[in-house]
């Protein structure tokens, strides 16, 4: 869970995944060895007969749902001639005075088998054959419940990040809690069992059940505090040398709007740098022939997607009641600049560098005068990239109108460039067909990048009544 607003569903969404576990339990404490071969029977007539996806999907469930029952019946029928072992009895009666040691081993037995309704399945042929007794059993699930926690905490050690250790640990402080809670109750609970249902090994499927069912019960109105707590204690692992994790989203600041939304702005400037990256790398990849600036160029784009993503995320989950008309305002502004700035690095990376590419594959070559109009407009770009995040930090007027003149500045420029390649080419040939289409393509989408930038310049003057509802003729 990467935040607050991912965490609170994740636990509320592993608490249900341990209630559900214990169904499996139940359903194999009777005897669905028939059930089990008509899930496969059905789940196959269904995925061999159906044309239809959702069916055939359905058919898959009922395969994997039967095979899985089988596998459990067998793995029942591999266990079963040990239980009368006599040396194994011996054991069994030796460790299981302890309810503390009963606990520590069965979770090691459910760590090593990567399974607790295995262990509890086997947990409850032994307390049906009289091999451990009632009190033991239930100490021993407990220790089932705690085991299956442990790996997925083992498991999330790979990442670096603390943030990816949230909901295991968060699953395994749930279990621990809830085995010490049980263990202090237990000489009153596994009696209570026991009277309300006299066959052991169905009392054992019951009680796990009861356990992670009041276990979910207690802790899901704490599920907001409680994830407060793991994001404050596992914070996010900043990478400084990964440009797209977020730096100025801070999810304890969310509570007042005024420094979360200057948070944003500053992370939206942060796109702006690396959109203006883009756009060098796009002036180096169409003036040199070199595959790697091209390939390089193409990849930040990822940067400002996961940007723009993270920013999003973080604003969307801001309380909006708590927001008056000024920071409602700049929230959609923040909105509107990081957008528009993730569309105009979406036609760098998608439809300029293959353009860039293209010509070095095929070794397209354009004309000086062609070159020099590319490089003047990304180097307008450029500035208009600065100009747009300026106009979004300040508000300046000036600035907004100069910037949003930028839009016919760059429709002229496409006019001429587009009339002066045709001519070229009608009077020399000097370039092809094909250099002519590509020179274009550039010129339209430069002009496209450039009404992404302009856009930010629409707010403030909107703001001041600058601007007409239309560029249409009125009539009248």
């Amino acid at each position: 869970a990467g935040g607050l607003v991912d965490l609170v569903p994740a636990l509320a969404v592993m608490l249900g995944a341990n209630v559900g576990t214990t169904l499996i339990v139940q359903v194999l404490s009777f005897d669905v060895s028939r059930v089990s071969l008509l899930f496969v029977l059905i789940g196959v007539f269904m995925f061999r007969r159906s044309a239809v996806t959702r069916t055939r999907d359905l058919g898959r469930v009922g395969i994997g749902l039967g095979l899985m029952l089988i596998a459990l019946q067998h793995l029942l029928a591999l266990i079963t001639p040990y239980e009368d072992v006599p040396s194994l009895r011996m054991l069994l009666g030796a460790v299981t005075t302890d309810p503390l040691i009963d606990v520590l081993i069965a979770a090691a037995l459910t760590w090593a088998a990567h399974s607790s309704v295995a262990v509890v399945l086997l947990i409850m042929a032994f307390a049906a054959q009289g091999v451990v007794p009632p009190h033991a059993a239930f100490a021993l699930v407990l220790g089932a419940n705690l085991g299956t926690a442990i790996n997925p905490l083992l498991e999330s050690g790979v990442s670096g990040d603390p943030a990816a250790k949230r909901l295991p640990i968060g699953n395994l402080i749930n279990r621990v809690a809830g085995c010490a809670l049980a263990l202090c109750l237990l000489k009153w609970a596994g009696p209570a069992l026991i009277s309300l249902d006299p066959d052991p090994g169905r009392a054992v499927a019951d009680f796990h059940t009861a356990f992670n069912f009041v276990l979910a019960l207690l802790f899901f109105p704490l599920l907001k505090p409680y994830a407060k707590l793991l994001v404050r204690f596992l914070p996010t692992r900043v990478d400084t040398a990964d440009p797209s994790q977020p730096i100025y989203l801070d999810w304890a600041a969310r509570e007042t709007p005024t420094i979360a939304l200057a948070g944003a702005a500053r992370e939206a400037l942060r796109m702006a740098d690396v959109l203006e990256g883009m756009l060098r790398g796009a002036l180096d990849s169409l003036n040199q022939g070199d595959r790697k600036r091209v390939a390089e160029t193409a990849r930040m784009d990822d940067v400002l997607d996961r940007l723009d993503t993270a920013i999003k995320e973080y604003l969307t989950s801001l309380d909006i009641d708590t927001l008056d008309d000024t920071d409602h305002r700049r929230l959609s502004e923040i909105l509107a600049f990081t957008t528009n700035l993730e569309h105009a690095g979406d036609i760098v990376e998608k439809s300029l560098m293959p353009l860039a590419a293209k010509r070095i594959k095929r070794g397209v070559s354009f004309s000086e005068t062609g070159r020099r109009e590319i490089r003047e407009m990304l180097e307008r770009l450029t500035g208009n990239a600065r100009a747009a995040a300026a106009v979004f930090m300040t508000d300046d007027p000036a600035t907004a109108r100069q910037l949003l003149g930028e839009k016919e500045v760059f429709r002229e420029l496409e006019t001429r460039a587009t009339e002066g390649y045709f001519g070229r080419a009608r009077t020399d040939r000097a370039e092809s067909i094909e250099a002519s289409t590509l020179f274009l393509d550039i010129v339209r989408d430069l002009k496209r990048v450039n009404a992404h930038l302009a856009a930010a310049a629409y707010p403030v003057l909107e703001g001041r009544g600058e601007l007409l509802p239309s560029r249409l003729k009125q009539e009248v």
